[in-house]
């Protein structure tokens, strides 16, 4: 879809482009049918994955970091302040102090809605809400980022994850893909998510919305070492006898590769961005004034990424195969169709609680070594600036080795360098909305068009700024970057 695409489909009768993006078929044919599916409460979706009832009704998430690698998250009244922390702003936004962390586009406020939300007034409630939620913005309006800002952020959630002693980081939510297909043993982004869980951080990823029919999970989801998430449909009721496979879920074609696990993924509402990208171009998935509705293998991976924060919370010393195997083999399987033919099965909670007592035996994987091109990773989803495409062996700030990278002893991030560029401030301070955590990034590296002197400008953002809970502008036209295509990626 964009650089690194978003994984939210939204079915809709009228699949309309956002601004200066190509809107390609949704992953599976919208049909009548699908056009309106039943909205689904997050209250629903907690009967639906077996979290209200038992031992996993008395678990909140507490003492668990998240990190929510996205878009940022807008400080809207669902979300708890005291619950949200910054990381380093990684996108190209992080240049203007109106919008640094902020999520212009709505995608991580509704990922951070389904996993930590609470809306008082409605009601709404996070399916972990007493987890402590790290957000590290790599996405833009239009949901835009490169490959090599999603390696630059789960390397620092690895050296950060012990930042907050309370709270450590124990699983990360990618509900991002790259566009490539890359050699699965060398590729650089998936050694990064192998760090991430040989640091005892479960990565929970979303499979695509390329669907049924895709051949193929999206990268990071073909890793071994993530929980690839693909989605259902509940079909509006609290019971699982009725869910269904999600049509815009991609699927593997041999069994090697395959979805991990289901969640519920179709017209999750959670919480509304006000005047974000999504929330103008699509009014007709507003619930009330703070809810909004959307599907997508995103919000079936912010449903699982809950339920692990559980599992953490109720088994500290798990390590991330013995929670990917209590989470997997403790679901329950569908009747019905293509996913019982595969033999997936849907998140149930009290289900994987039930297995933790059950030994796992770690498996025979093979890992990345990392070595392999950064462009493998990129694949023909590529960021443009000025028209001109981000491609070969560079990350947005300068030159990237990926084999210097992956064999190197010494940490990627020293303070806000990452392999010795500056893309961040130095000091964190663990707090959240009433103090950011990261000073202004020094963008000085020269665009890739070769124009030394341009540097990371987007004259459209000025004057863009946000107001209590709406901003100020809602035009998100002119932009001077752009990606190459979106492949399915809407909200209605």
């Amino acid at each position: 879809m964009n650089g690194k695409r978003v994984q939210t489909a939204i079915v809709s009768a009228v699949l309309a482009p956002a601004a200066g993006l190509m809107l390609g078929s949704p992953a599976g044919a919208v049909t009548a049918a699908e056009t309106a599916p039943p909205a689904a409460t997050l209250a629903q979706v907690r009967a639906i994955i077996g979290a209200d009832t038992g031992t996993a009704a008395t678990l909140t998430g507490k003492g668990v970091g998240v990190a929510l690698i996205d878009t940022g998250v807008a400080a809207v009244a669902g979300l708890p302040a005291g619950q949200i922390v910054n990381g380093p702003d990684l996108s190209f936004e992080s240049q203007s102090s109106n919008l640094r962390y902020l999520d212009t586009y709505g995608h991580g406020t509704h990922m951070a809605g389904i996993i930590v939300g609470n809306d008082t007034a409605t009601g709404t409630r996070g399916l972990a809400p007493g987890v402590k939620l790290t957000s590290v913005k790599i996405g833009t309006a239009t949901g835009a980022a490169d490959v090599s800002q999603m390696i630059a952020a789960l390397d620092w959630v690895v050296q950060h994850r012990n930042d907050d002693p309370a709270n450590p980081i124990r699983v990360v939510n990618l509900s991002y893909d790259s566009g490539g297909t890359p050699v699965t043993t060398t590729d650089p982004l998936q050694y990064a998510v192998e760090k991430a869980w040989k640091a005892g951080i479960v990565v929970v990823a979303a499979a695509g919305n390329d669907g049924n029919a895709a051949g193929a999970l999206t990268n990071p989801a073909t890793d071994d070492w993530v929980v690839a998430v693909g989605a259902t449909a509940t079909n509006g009721t609290t019971g699982t006898t009725d869910d269904t496979l999600a049509p815009f879920t991609n699927l593997s074609s041999t069994k090697t590769g395959q979805v991990d696990l289901l969640a519920p993924g179709t017209s999750i509402v959670s919480l509304r961005d006000p005047g974000s990208n999504i929330d103008n171009l699509y009014p007709s998935a507003q619930v009330g004034t703070t809810l909004f509705r959307g599907s997508g293998t995103s919000q079936a991976t912010a449903v699982v990424s809950a339920a692990a924060a559980l599992l953490v919370q109720a088994r500290p010393s798990a390590t991330p195969n013995q929670i990917k195997d209590w989470l997997v083999n403790g679901g329950t399987a569908l009747g019905t169709g293509t996913a019982a033919t595969l033999g997936l099965r849907e998140l149930n909670v009290n289900g994987a609680l039930a297995r933790t007592g059950t030994a796992s035996a770690a498996p025979a994987l093979t890992w990345s070594t990392g070595t392999g091109p950064l462009q493998g990773s990129r694949g023909t989803s590529s960021m443009k600036l000025d028209g001109v495409p981000l491609t070969g062996e560079r990350s947005i700030w300068g030159t990237f080795a990926s084999a210097q990278w992956a064999k190197s002893t010494t940490p990627a991030w020293s303070g806000g360098l990452w392999l010795g560029t500056r893309i961040a401030g130095d000091d964190w301070t663990g707090t959240s909305w009433a103090s950011k955590t990261w000073a202004p990034a020094a963008w000085t590296a020269a665009p890739w068009s070769g124009n030394a002197t341009a540097g990371w400008t987007d004259p459209a953002w000025s004057g863009r700024t946000w107001s209590g809970r709406t901003w100020s502008a809602g035009a998100w036209s002119g932009r001077t970057w752009s990606s190459n295509g979106w492949s399915g990626s809407n909200w209605g």
